[in-house]
Parts: C-alpha cells; sequence; structure tokens
C-alpha cells in the first residue's frame, strides 16, 4: 500500500459539523482504504485559508518534495488551499510526481481534464474566500461605526457578545485606572510602574503578571478614554463604551511618555519606599531597618538630613489628617454655600446653551473634515488624525457637560466627602501597610525630609479642605500658587472639584499586599 500523508483543516476551533476535523479525517481514511493506500502521517491544521505562510501545511510541502511519501489525500480543495499562491504549491508537488487526491471530490489530479476542473474550483474557492473577507471587513467597519468594539476586550474590560459594548472588568477597572493615574504623575517609567502594579494586584488576561509591552501598549490604547483606533488602518472611531479614564488624563500619558524619562526603581518594600525625598539635595530617601526600627536616610554625604524614623513620618501623617476635621456647623455652613453657588454657576439657560454651541459646533468640524476627504483636500493619514483629535475635544466638552450636571447634585456631594475627610486620621490608622501607603502616595504631594522633620503638601483634592480648615481656625491661607481660593467662589469651586475626584474611588480601593522586608 503507497504511504500517503493526511492533511485536514479548519478555518476556527469552532468549525461546525461536516468539515470538521474529525468528519475530515473519516472520510480521507475511507478513501485511503476504498484506493489502497495508507496514512503514514496527518498533518492537522487550525488556520485561515485566506492567510498565507501556514506552517503546517508548509512543513508538509517540503517533506513531500523531499519524497517523505508519494501523494497526499485532503478532504476536498478548499480544505487545501483557498488561496492562489499555496495552491500553485499543490500544482508544483503533482509536477513534482507527487500524487495528490481528493477525498470527496471524483476527479482525477493528474489527467488535463481533471487538472483544469480542480484549477477552475481552486479559483472559485480563492473568489469565495475573497468576498467572505470583504463583507466581513464590511460587518466589522459597521459595528465600528456605531461605537462598538468587534475584537477581543482590552485589559480591563469583558467582552458580552455581539452587538454589545465592552464593560468595565470589576477585577481590573479600577487597576487600570489607578495605572494611568500613576503614571500621569511623571513619577514612574514603564517598568516601576510595572512592579507597582503587580505589587498592587494587576494580572493579564490569562491571570500572569502582565508584561512591559502589554503595559506600554494599554498606555497607548486611547479605547480607555472612549475612542477606538485601528492601528492597522489608521482608523478612529466614538466608541460607546464606559471610559476607565479621562481624556484629559489619556492626553498627559501621552505627553509623559514622549518625554522618555528615566525613573529609578526601589528594592525594598519599607512602607514609605520610594514617597520621600530629601529636602536639601532632591536625593530619595533610602529605608533601612536597624535594631528593629525602619530608618529613612539621605545618602549625600554632608547633607543637613541624616536619618528619620518610619514612625515619626506616620506620626506627623496622623496629626496632618486630624487637622482637616471640620467642625458639624462649619459643614453645613458649607454645603449650604455650595447649594447656592451650583445654582448661580451652572442653573442658568445660558452655560446649558454655551455648551450645547459648543457641541454642535464640533460636531460641524467633524462634517466638514469628513467633506474634506470626500472632495480629496485632505488624505486619508490626515483626516484620521484630526478625526482622533476632534474625539477627543468631544469627549472633554461631554466630561464638562457631566461636571456641570454634577455640581447641580454637589451639595450632598461635598457633605458626604467632608464627612469622610473628618475621619481619615482613625481611617489610615486602621489600615493595613499597603493601604496606608497608597493612602500617602494620593493624598501628599511634594513628600520631603527636612533634617528630622518631614513635609508635604495636600493633594489638591484635599488641599480645598486644608484651606477651610485653616481659615475657621483664623490661619491665613498659605501663600502658594493656590491663592486665588480665598475668592468664596474659587474656594467652592475646588471643593466641589474635589468632592468629585477619582482619588475618592482609590482610597476606597483595596491594594494588594506585596512580599518583602516591611
Amino acid at each position: 500500500m503507497k504511504p500517503c500523508f493526511g492533511y485536514v483543516r479548519v478555518s476556527t476551533v469552532k468549525q461546525g459539523d461536516g468539515v470538521s476535523l474529525e468528519a475530515q479525517r473519516e472520510a480521507i481514511e475511507a478513501f485511503a482504504t476504498q484506493n489502497q493506500l495508507t496514512i503514514s502521517r496527518w498533518f492537522e491544521e487550525k488556520e485561515t485559508a485566506a492567510k498565507r505562510g501556514r506552517p503546517v501545511f508548509d512543513a508538509m510541502v517540503k517533506d513531500l518534495l523531499a519524497g517523505k511519501a508519494g501523494g497526499v489525500i485532503t478532504h476536498k480543495i478548499d480544505r487545501t488551499a483557498r488561496n492562489i499562491a499555496d495552491w500553485a504549491k499543490i500544482g508544483e508537488l503533482s509536477d513534482a510526481g507527487v500524487d495528490v487526491h481528493f477525498a470527496t471530490e471524483t476527479l482525477d489530479f493528474r489527467s488535463r481534464g481533471g487538472r483544469l476542473s480542480a484549477d477552475i474550483q481552486a479559483v472559485i474557492a480563492a473568489d469565495f474566500i475573497r468576498n467572505l473577507r470583504e463583507e466581513t471587513i464590511k460587518g466589522m467597519t459597521g459595528r465600528l461605526k456605531q461605537g462598538l468594539y468587534p475584537f477581543k476586550a482590552p485589559l480591563g474590560y469583558l467582552d458580552n457578545g455581539r452587538g454589545k459594548p465592552k464593560t468595565a472588568d470589576p477585577d481590573r477597572a479600577k487597576l487600570v485606572t489607578q495605572m494611568f493615574d500613576l503614571y500621569a504623575t511623571g513619577t514612574y517609567s514603564i517598568l516601576t510602574l510595572r512592579k507597582e502594579m503587580i505589587d498592587r494586584g494587576l494580572t493579564n488576561s490569562a491571570g500572569r503578571e502582565p508584561s512591559k509591552h502589554l503595559i506600554e501598549t494599554m498606555l497607548s490604547n486611547p479605547f480607555y478614554c472612549g475612542v477606538i483606533k485601528i492601528k492597522r488602518a489608521g482608523a478612529v472611531y466614538d466608541g460607546i463604551h464606559e471610559p476607565l479614564i479621562t481624556a484629559a488624563t489619556f492626553e498627559r500619558v501621552q505627553a509623559v511618555k514622549s518625554g522618555k524619562a528615566g525613573k529609578k526603581v526601589t528594592r525594598h518594600n519599607h512602607l514609605y519606599r520610594g514617597l520621600f525625598r530629601c529636602a536639601h539635595c532632591d536625593r530619595s530617601m533610602i529605608p533601612e531597618l536597624q535594631k528593629g526600627h525602619v530608618y529613612y536616610r539621605c545618602q549625600t554625604k554632608g547633607c543637613a538630613t541624616k536619618t528619620v524614623r518610619e514612625n515619626v513620618i506616620e506620626t506627623s501623617i496622623v496629626e496632618f489628617l486630624a487637622g482637616l476635621r471640620l467642625s458639624p456647623a462649619a459643614i453645613e455652613q458649607m454645603v449650604s454655600e455650595v447649594a447656592v453657588w451650583a445654582e448661580e454657576r451652572h442653573g442658568d439657560d445660558r452655560t446649558r446653551l454655551r455648551l450645547q454651541q459648543k457641541r454642535q459646533e464640533l460636531a460641524d468640524r467633524m462634517e466638514r473634515l469628513t467633506d474634506a476627504l470626500i472632495d480629496r483636500h485632505i488624505d486619508t493619514e490626515t483626516y484620521n488624525q484630526r478625526r482622533q483629535s476632534l474625539l477627543l475635544d468631544q469627549r472633554r466638552l461631554e466630561e464638562d457637560i457631566e461636571r456641570m450636571q454634577q455640581s447641580l447634585g454637589s451639595a450632598e456631594r461635598v457633605r458626604a466627602f467632608l464627612e469622610l475627610v473628618k475621619a481619615l486620621a482613625q481611617l489610615y490608622e486602621t489600615m493595613k501597610p499597603p493601604e496606608k501607603r497608597h493612602m500617602v502616595e494620593i493624598a501628599f504631594s511634594n513628600r520631603q525630609v527636612r533634617g528630622k522633620h518631614p513635609e508635604f503638601e495636600p493633594s489638591d483634592w484635599l488641599q480645598p479642605v486644608r484651606d477651610i480648615a485653616s481659615a475657621s481656625n483664623g490661619d491665613p491661607s498659605p501663600p502658594n500658587s493656590r491663592s486665588c481660593r480665598q475668592s468664596t467662589n474659587c474656594q467652592i469651586e475646588a471643593l466641589v472639584k474635589a468632592a468629585w475626584s477619582r482619588e475618592l474611588d482609590q482610597l476606597h480601593s483595596e491594594p494588594t499586599e506585596s512580599s518583602g522586608d516591611n
């Protein structure tokens, strides 16, 4: 019995009955038995024939030309090759004396008529796959124009089936948001950001640690701010899925990425590692464990800052947070002022009209841009670049409109925010070490040590509360770039912004406890 190879292929793993791998094998084995042939080796491929360079198919052709079998049996012509390049390889095999058999085709490939009939069927199959590809692309383009993403959901989102938008992954969405916010600060490199996110519990879709390439790819993907970009075609679309970050955050991240500034990597897992710098030389305070206590030391010789114990830093943090407490009377007064401010600022029709006019303006610009492409005044690449910019402008406008709507209901939000801030010191003392570290990261900026004394400024979302607390105690507002907040309206506006800030969501997140010395 003449030895032959058996070749089976499916375009997808879920290929239906009749052309499944098992069905193809059965048909080939029956054909081999009827024609006194034997299958010496099976070649199995799960790859669409529309793509060239199928590795299993190429390996089989190479072995046949090397004389390792006298022929090949396939299920039918369209299983062998549905693109012209691969079909030419089948012709080369026949010309080299290799027998080519089709289990379900009644033709003799060795005769001129049989060869011609097979060539015609191969051309028809190639045209079929081209048409199928065009229809598939047309369907995908239709989905994209509807704001749907017809591909696998990026990390941080979940797939919900055909015709439905991606939704936030409850296990990863907050971590992805934190990743963008951290990188936007400009204090992380890709490597240090990857380590930080692994410590916080971020995993890839397989449940393993995310790679550096994955982090870089995610940071460059506008999908997370609501814009769909198809990299291969360069086309951009307005997505209907819920954004995990704002357009402004995405643009800040791109600005940081373009800077490509290197960052230092800390090597220990002490509570405040990498969070404090020397006020004199701006060097990082390095943690050391000595006689059961953790000390943070400046490594610059002769520097006025020497060491500070970890418990001293912690005491300073608790005292600062405790100083942000407002009396019940002060809270009620601020809530009342916020309600009046919101009605005066956003309750009139002029503000709504202005935002609606700006929305229409952007829609008109988008229409003119499309007309310019149709009239060939601009090329496709320029069109896609300008369209992405307009889509980001539209996202920012929608965010402004949302903030306006939020401000009208800000009084109760501000009340809840001030009540939370009042309890921050107690909350901090009950936290686990990773949670405390997370609190310090989002609550304080300009964290320094001068001599033996920790110094820090509250982050933007806490600064309004500090100003209010200072004013209620009769202290003048601290002289800094935020001096405009001495004005009542500016102070209220900053307070409302703080009450709706993303840091509050981060405050309630649960960082994953990392291993190491502590």
